[in-house]
């Protein structure tokens, strides 16, 4: 018996689709799929099975399926815009985890799963919130911290001024950068902090209370609560709400072990984000400052990762990125920066000296590892693209993607370089919108302070960038950051630096297959196409109708994370 052309095809289908899968086909139907696929940008329906896409098109172009499978249409988002799910390739899960245990206070606003909390731009408006907050404590087991302080904005606010106005509450200040402590005679006494504690270190002032960078070694393990299993996972869970509610589906960690015990975070993490099958999965990444704070060779710590690697999961998993720290942070004024410097002459910080940097690398590079590597200044700019050229005359490597993490301020000579090097860029686009007015003030100078994350320059070169938050250094909303990259409009409303803004398409692609790119799963996600997972970001507007200028006021509505719907509504605090 011949079968006829039709039927022929149907009964191919009818294998391809039980081989492939064995399991029912959803469609998802929607006004408009933006699939960040040129050649089918755009679609109405798209067909999953078993967490994957299956087919892209309408209705009518998915038939063939829909004759030979078993199939439920789910029209719940036909009046929704459907994308790729929004990737952020630079978090910390355990920062906004410990840090949301406390309230903000910070130069800009900040909405969170715990509450709204205004921007003081003002050493009076700062010096008023922070009395109201003291005062409204009721934890009295643990000192009182606050997040967000900057001296550029709140004037210098150690530990003498702490004393003076809190004479017998403990309260600590976490800076805006993340990267330094300040606390005050009580709180130093409640965690039992000497003066003993920071013989030796170069990044401590014992008379100030503050802390910075390394030195922060000498308070960090003075404050295990943060850890305590009820107060981490309830941070832990603001964490994944916040990236929910940003439409993220995937995130890349930045730095495990920032904690000192890289082991345990990954437990903890692990255990809060799949005991809430929670809609997204965290690719964590080891970090050299972990390794090389606990006196570890690189073959120590390669062993050590791949124990990690043994305990992944769907949610949670190690893979083979590694992390570099070249110069300090830009929200400290640490990064390095070359001439003509700093406006008041102080100086930049290197995280580890650079020849110890250059030797992890190189571990790490020739076991085909890719590398990231935290890089604020343009001094660091440089001494990326020496290292990389230095890895690859000794040994070449294809496709390596090595990745500049931040993009603070760069010039356009070294735009090129990295273009020629092919190296990858994962910038934060949130630092020019809140750094380029003051810095362009008080530390850069208009120029520089203006021409912060040059992603323009990326764009005509063709260099692959995408998009991060560094949360909680911005907020975890991707369509913000696309908003300050295509806009650049500072927190004082004012526009600079325009000819570094972005076209709407590549800000786009930043927060989908080109961030997918840079995380190496681009055969796995970033756009909506047969056979990658499915993944998506469902939005209440479409981008390309309200423009690079209506982007941050476009609504998320919910994610769908491997075939399964997650609306919003269903899982946000009340």
């Amino acid at each position: 018996m011949r079968l006829s052309p039709t039927l022929l095809l149907a009964a191919v289908l009818a294998g391809l689709a039980c081989t492939a899968s064995g399991a029912p086909l959803v469609v998802y139907t929607a006004k408009k799929i933006i699939t960040m696929e040129p050649a089918l940008p755009e679609a109405t329906a798209v067909a999953v099975a078993d967490g994957r896409i299956v087919a892209v098109g309408s209705l009518d172009s998915l038939k063939p399926w829909l004759a030979v499978s078993e199939v439920t249409i789910d029209h719940s988002l036909d009046d929704k815009v459907v994308m790729p799910g929004f990737i952020d390739p630079h978090v910390h899960p355990s920062l906004p985890a410990v840090l949301t245990q406390f309230p903000f206070l910070a130069p800009d606003d900040w909405s969170l799963p715990t509450g709204e909390f205004p921007g003081a731009k003002t050493p009076q408006a700062f010096e008023a919130r922070l009395k109201e907050l003291v005062a409204a404590r009721t934890d009295t087991g643990v000192p009182f911290i606050a997040w967000g302080y900057h001296p550029l904005w709140h004037g210098q606010v150690y530990r003498p001024q702490l004393n003076a106005w809190f004479p017998d509450t403990p309260v600590m200040l976490w800076h805006r950068s993340f990267h330094e402590l300040t606390g005050n005679d009580a709180a130093l006494a409640m965690l039992g902090i000497t003066e003993a504690d920071t013989a030796g270190n170069h990044e401590s002032d014992w008379a100030q209370g503050h802390f910075w960078e390394n030195g922060l070694k000498a308070v960090l393990p003075k404050l295990p609560f943060l850890f305590e299993p009820a107060r981490f996972g309830k941070g832990m869970a603001n964490f994944l709400e916040m990236v929910h509610l940003g439409g993220v589906t995937t995130v890349l960690d930045m730095g495990t072990g920032v904690f000192g015990d890289p082991a345990g975070e990954i437990a903890l993490v692990r255990q809060v984000t799949e005991g809430s099958q929670a809609p997204l999965r965290i690719i964590m990444t080891p970090i050299i400052t972990d390794f090389l704070a606990r006196g570890k060779t690189p073959a120590e710590a390669m062993a050590e990762i791949e124990q990690w690697r043994a305990g992944n999961s769907r949610r949670v998993m190690v893979q083979n990125h590694f992390k570099l720290m070249l110069d300090g942070a830009i929200f400290s004024g640490l990064a390095q920066m070359g001439p003509p410097g700093y406006l008041d002459g102080h100086e930049g910080l290197w995280m580890a000296p650079l020849p110890v940097t250059t030797e992890w690398a190189r571990v790490f590079w020739n076991a085909g590892y890719q590398l990231h590597a935290h890089t604020n200044g343009d001094k660091s700019a440089a001494a990326f693209i020496d290292l990389l050229r230095t890895l690859q005359a000794e040994h070449p490597r294809v496709d390596h993607r090595f990745t500049l993490e931040h993009f603070a301020y760069s010039t356009e000579d070294q735009s090129r370089q990295l273009k020629a090097l092919g190296a990858v860029v994962s910038a934060n686009p949130y630092y020019h919108y809140l750094l380029s007015d003051i810095y362009g003030a008080l530390w850069l100078g208009p120029d520089r302070g203006s021409q912060m994350v040059r992603l323009g320059s990326l764009e005509r070169l063709g260099v692959p960038f995408a998009l991060h938050s560094d949360n909680p250094m911005a907020p975890l909303s991707p369509l913000t950051l696309a908003w300050n990259a295509t806009n650049r409009v500072t927190i004082n409303g004012r526009a600079s630096g325009i000819e570094e803004r972005i076209s709407l398409d590549a800000a786009l692609r930043a927060i989908t297959v080109d961030a997918a790119w840079i995380v190496g799963w681009e055969n796995e996600i970033g756009s909506i196409r047969a056979g990658k997972r499915a993944d998506f970001t469902v939005l209440e507007g479409d981008p390309y109708e309200v423009g690079a200028a209506g982007l941050d006021k476009i609504r998320v509505w919910g994610t769908v994370f491997e075939g399964e719907l997650h609306p919003i509504a269903a899982s946000a605090a009340p």
